[in-house]
């Protein structure tokens, strides 16, 4: 007869494809009835927080859901800073663990509900004869509130005779937010209207809007309103129009492109949480804009926002477009368009027209193009060593098209985001930054490529985070083998904290690495290490994008890059804690 265990994993399979682990007491059963009598594809990991960034990283890059399990005790206490990651960044998965007995704790035991919840996990124990419903119903709270959902099994349940699996239901997914009442409706008339009469209008999204399957809505907006677009670095690419596109707002975006935004009059966004990086710290956009924001939260969540409708992105997308296209734009359009190209562009030059061509909107005033162009940096820095810039720019030209950029947490985040383009916000995915964590880069690999086996994943991690996490490179080349390689920024240092303390005279050697081989690291499980201390070192990249990836190995790029070449994020930040 099936075991309350098996009832747990007969159910979970029947939603969900991918598992993630570590095997231990608390779940030998589980993984055992998942592996015997399921089709679900159980990937192990060699640290449990790996098995909880792994179902995350897996989400963020096919939006399916998954889940991770661990034992009880210090398995479980393992993944608390994954599941932290996974509740701030708002990642639906399933933790299926073991727990202590009904009976009562025993020494090794902790109060494991108490320590999901401290970090905003809600957890649901299985009991002998509702095994399977509550399955589902963790993983309905896990879609509908999206967060991380912690399911427990006693130690001596796990074992006992449950009989015969119930046909469960499937869990209840809730229906997009729709606009409802008069104040909605003129809110949305406010917006249209806005957008209508604005000369420089624009238009930032985020993931919620990737989320809401609001691209072609939103690429709609912008052509009815000519409209220059902008994301934020979780919404890279949610916008069809790239030639309009001024790419990330905030600390990753280019002067150029940001001295644009400051010249909107009109914002609205979508989907996005306005966090104090993509505002550029209350700088992103100039004192006299207009700024509007559509969310699923329950209030506008920056200060600057003027007007807020809550519902879903699509929606209310779709629903602006509707009310444009009913009042007559077009005129408007072309009005306003004279006056903008008259009075727009000292910062960044307009293209040139003949003299009888007749303007067009704003966004087509200016080279876009240059506006959101970076630094490109000197091969080598002042003090030798590589320059994370043209690194960063030689690596784009490099990576295979195909590639899923899966990015640790550092002083390194800025170069990915900056100089490697990605051709949808579920092809960047940025774990740890939600919760400030390093460490997480390795088994997002993991993650990653169970949900996308056919394209190249691109691990980007420092040299501090990369050692955190070291135990799951095995996992990472292995889950991944030619379809991966990684780029270690290795400055020899925690270089956020020696830009950020270390200038201000804090004692530097706590903050300080010996400098680490990565290469050799890789080439002892199994992959192909390079060490890269000049461009000239980076080709191997280019010779391995055109390999067979059933013929290659897993590729790491050991970066000797210069810590004094400050990422302008870092730049921002230190002026604002200066």
């Amino acid at each position: 007869m099936p075991t309350v265990s098996a009832h747990v994993a007969l159910t979970l399979a029947q939603h969900i494809d991918a598992v993630f682990g570590v095997m231990g007491n608390g779940n030998a059963y589980f993984l055992d009835a998942l592996e015997r009598q399921t089709s679900a594809e159980f990937t192990a990991v060699r640290h449990e927080q790996g098995a909880v960034v792994a179902a995350d990283a897996h989400h963020r890059a096919s939006g399916r859901i998954a889940a991770a399990t661990t034992t009880y005790g210090a398995g479980f206490t393992n993944t608390l800073t994954a599941l932290a990651e996974s509740v701030q960044a708002h990642i639906p998965l399933v933790l299926v663990v073991g727990d202590e007995p009904t009976s009562g704790p025993r020494p090794w035991d902790v109060d494991q509900i108490a320590l999901a919840s401290a970090v905003g996990a809600r957890t649901y124990t299985v009991g002998r004869a509702d095994a399977s419903s509550t399955t589902i119903i963790a993983i309905e709270h896990a879609l509908t509130y999206r967060v991380p959902v912690v399911l427990a099994i006693p130690y001596d349940v796990a074992a006992l005779e449950a009989g015969p699996v119930p046909s469960a239901t499937s869990p209840r997914i809730p229906e997009p937010l729709r606009t409802k009442g008069e104040f909605a409706k003129g809110m949305l008339d406010d917006i249209a209207t806005a957008l209508r009469d604005a000369e420089r209008p624009l238009l930032l999204a985020g993931r919620g809007a990737w989320l809401a399957g609001a691209s072609t809505a939103l690429g709609a907006l912008a052509e009815a309103t000519g409209s220059l677009t902008a994301s934020t670095a979780l919404g890279r690419g949610v916008f069809p129009a790239a030639q309009y596109d001024l790419g990330v707002a905030g600390g990753f975006g280019a002067e150029g492109a940001m001295e644009l935004v400051r010249q909107a009059d009109v914002a609205v966004v979508f989907g996005a949480s306005l966090n104090q990086f993509t505002m550029r710290f209350g700088e992103l956009f100039a004192p006299g804009t207009r700024v509007f924001q559509i969310d699923v939260a329950p209030a506008a969540t920056h200060a600057h926002v003027g007007g807020f409708i809550r519902g879903d992105a699509k929606v209310v997308a779709e629903e602006l477009v509707a009310r444009l296209r009913d009042g007559n734009l077009g005129a408007r359009v072309l009005r306003r368009s004279a006056r903008t190209s008259e009075e727009s562009g000292e910062k960044i030059r307009a293209k040139s027209t003949s003299p009888n061509e007749a303007p067009g909107p704003w966004r087509e005033s200016f080279d876009v193009e240059a506006a959101r162009s970076y630094d490109a940096g000197d091969e080598l820095a002042p003090d030798g060593r590589l320059d994370p810039r043209s690194a960063a720019r030689r690596i784009a030209e490099l990576l295979p098209e195909d590639r899923v950029v899966v990015s640790d947490g550092g002083h390194f985040i800025g170069w990915a985001n900056m100089y490697w383009p990605v051709s949808a916000p579920d092809r960047m995915m940025m774990i740890g930054t939600a919760f400030q964590a390093i460490g997480q880069g390795w088994p997002s690999v993991v993650g990653a490529t169970r949900a996308r086996p056919d394209s190249t994943i691109v691990l980007t991690s420092g040299d501090g985070g990369g050692l955190m996490a070291i135990a799951d490179l095995e996992s990472a080349v292995r889950a991944a083998g030619g379809h991966g390689c990684a780029v270690i920024w290795n400055d020899a240092a925690y270089g956020a904290e020696v830009h950020l303390y270390g200038l201000k005279g804090l004692a530097e050697e706590p903050m300080l690495i010996p400098e680490v081989d990565f290469a050799a690291f890789v080439t002892a499980v199994g992959g192909e290490g390079v060490v890269v201390r000049t461009l000239d070192d980076l080709d191997r990249l280019g010779t391995w994008a055109a390999e067979d990836p059933a013929l290659r190995r897993f590729l790491l790029l050991d970066l000797r890059v210069s810590a004094d070449v400050i990422a302008p994020y870092q730049q921002e930040i230190i002026r604002v804690n200066s």
